[in-house]
């Protein structure tokens, strides 16, 4: 779209739930619209208030905006991440796309491997830095802008504009205020999102999240249609059993009377959905994200918009377990080496040179634990209290983690031209949550303060005292979820794979990964990934989360690097 003047022209994607707001204020100014639409709120905006507008935006984005008169491009992204953008440079060009393929079917850029993002890749399971899987290309850090002119040359790097800053109010509230504030913004937050000329569906699973947003929806909408994803457990083990919830979202469909749809995953349906999965997605993330392209293939299939809890764990404290792991501390730098332990989340220190043998020489100067330390660079309270470092903790998670199921989530559901809305990450709430005091969302903190780290039965004890969290969401979900829902142990959106791949799909495993012309070999050393991998076939080691991604990259290479793959193989104009 282009504004009256032809001055500025915008391609993006997105959507702003305070347009409306917006053009008011943008009227009163003077603006003339011609549409309705919140792009052209979002041209004007900049037009008039430059990269500040930025600040008074509620929503979902990733824009870039020409500058006809001073021949300059301006990007931005929102504030938690939720739109993608990439950007890269060679030489005299630079592109950028809200997917990777895009910049691809440019003729100045090639797909290669970064070597050094695929060793931080394999610590994390996820990218704490900019960088991507694909050399030279990375993902604009969420909350930031960069302008790129075409008459100064090179390009700008990008300034950040917000940031979560979670912090122990100085004078704290009173909780039933507290309570009824929470209220008030999760319903105001619901409502901004249900706005749209498509109809608007939910994702329903077991817990109380989705619950809760499905239950303010289904007031406005009545047979609001909701969308579950179970998994069949005919051959899970152990923990794996309850990772089916199907009947709790049952529960909550039958009183809120939405139109339900189900879905039931076995373990050859990852195997089936590899290779779109692995194209769709481009760069591996956190988890293990089949299941999410598959519920967003249910939905698509019924409604062109979908609701969705994410955010509401990493905002109000759903994880208490992780965050208690580095509460007690002698200073900050020993609060960052058992937290850099906790979140090596696939292959730890003892084991990374030996699996990075044959390119080890590139990446021997990588240090992630830096990179893990680097993360909280712009977030430095006082440590003068355990509270202190529970809130580093969010923040740090609010960054990564929640980011990469961001990534995920978009990317997944644009596969199929669906758009997911995540209510949880209103700005107004967010607001709220990080200024809200830490007793409000862990109750046993003191208790776990006291347990003795060498004490017998410590593992146990931690898994005792730390089933709580989110206990002032919990208060107030309530009123709108049965209490067996809000009163329930946490459970990912997850599938039995441990089980599977030592079970149903342990000769897919042994296919892709034992054989001595696996792709992921030119990078790995052979010998060192078929003894990780083996020590979960054979119930030694747990390791879901490694034999995933080895998968994942694995099928990754293939699509991305093979000289007979689609990408290789595809013209710009096929692109």
């Amino acid at each position: 779209m282009m504004s009256a003047d032809l001055r500025y022209t915008i391609s993006y994607n997105g959507e702003l739930y305070n347009f409306q707001e917006l053009r008011t204020e943008l009227e009163a100014l003077g603006c003339r619209f011609r549409t309705r639409t919140d792009t052209e709120v979002i041209l004007y905006a900049y037009a008039e208030w430059g990269e500040q507008a930025l600040l008074r935006f509620n929503g979902m984005f990733a824009f870039a905006i020409w500058d006809r008169v001073r021949k300059e491009v301006f990007l931005a992204r929102d504030r938690y991440g939720i739109k993608p953008l990439y950007v890269a440079e060679h030489g005299f060009t630079f592109a950028f796309g809200s997917e990777v393929k895009a910049i691809l079917a440019h003729p100045s850029f090639r797909a290669a491997v970064d070597k050094e993002g695929l060793l931080e890749y394999f610590t994390f399971q996820n990218f704490f830095t900019p960088r991507t899987l694909f050399k030279g290309i990375q993902l604009m850090p969420a909350g930031h802008w960069m302008r790129v002119s075409s008459l100064q040359g090179g390009v700008g790097r990008w300034t950040a504009y917000w940031d979560y800053a979670f912090q122990e109010p100085e004078k704290p509230g009173d909780d039933r205020e507290y309570l009824e504030e929470l209220d008030r913004l999760f319903r105001q937050a619901v409502r901004r999102q249900l706005v749209s000329d498509v109809e608007i569906g939910s994702y329903l699973s077991g817990g109380m999240d989705s619950g809760s947003i499905t239950a303010l929806a289904a007031l406005e909408f009545p047979n609001l249609k909701s969308f579950t994803c179970g998994f069949d457990l005919n051959s899970a083990s152990g923990l794996e059993l309850s990772f089916d919830e199907r009947a709790s979202a049952e529960l909550m469909s039958y009183k809120f009377r939405t139109e339900h749809y189900e879905m039931v995953l076995k373990a050859g349906d990852m195997e089936r959905v590899l290779p779109r999965l692995a194209w769709h997605l481009e760069e591996p993330r956190v988890g293990q994200s089949y299941p999410n392209f598959y519920v967003a293939q249910l939905a698509s299939k019924f409604v062109k918009v979908c609701l969705a809890g994410t955010g509401g764990d990493e905002l109000f404290g759903g994880y208490p377990w992780r965050y208690y792991r580095a509460v007690v501390n002698d200073d900050f730098e020993h609060y960052v080496d058992k937290y850099y332990l906790f979140w090596q989340r696939m292959i730890d220190n003892r084991h990374i040179q030996k699996v990075f043998r044959p390119i080890w020489p590139e990446v021997s100067h990588v240090w992630t634990r830096d990179i893990f330390r680097d993360v909280f660079q712009h977030h430095a309270p006082q440590f003068t209290r355990p509270e202190d470092y529970i809130n580093h903790s969010l923040y740090f998670e609010a960054k990564t983690f929640l980011h990469g199921l961001l990534v995920v989530e978009d990317k997944l559901s644009m596969a199929h031209s669906l758009e997911t809305r995540v209510p949880f990450l209103d700005n107004d709430l967010v607001d709220f949550a990080m200024r809200l005091p830490v007793r409000l969302k862990l109750g046993n903190l003191q208790e776990v303060i006291r347990i003795n780290e060498n004490e017998p039965g410590k593992d146990r004890k931690y898994f005792e005292k730390t089933r709580d969290g989110k206990l002032l969401l919990r208060k107030m979900m309530a009123r709108y979820i049965p209490t067996q829902i809000t009163d329930g142990v946490k459970q990912g959106f997850s599938a039995p794979d441990a089980s599977w791949f030592k079970g149903d799909s342990i000769e897919f495993v042994r296919r892709r990964l034992l054989g001595k012309h696996a792709r992921i070999y030119d990078y790995l050393d052979p010998d060192a990934v078929r003894e990780l991998v083996n020590e979960h076939l054979d119930g030694k080691v747990n390791r879901r989360l490694l034999i995933w991604s080895f998968l994942n990259v694995e099928q990754w290479l293939a699509e991305f690097m093979d000289t007979s793959s689609r990408m290789a193989v595809s013209s710009r104009a096929d692109v």
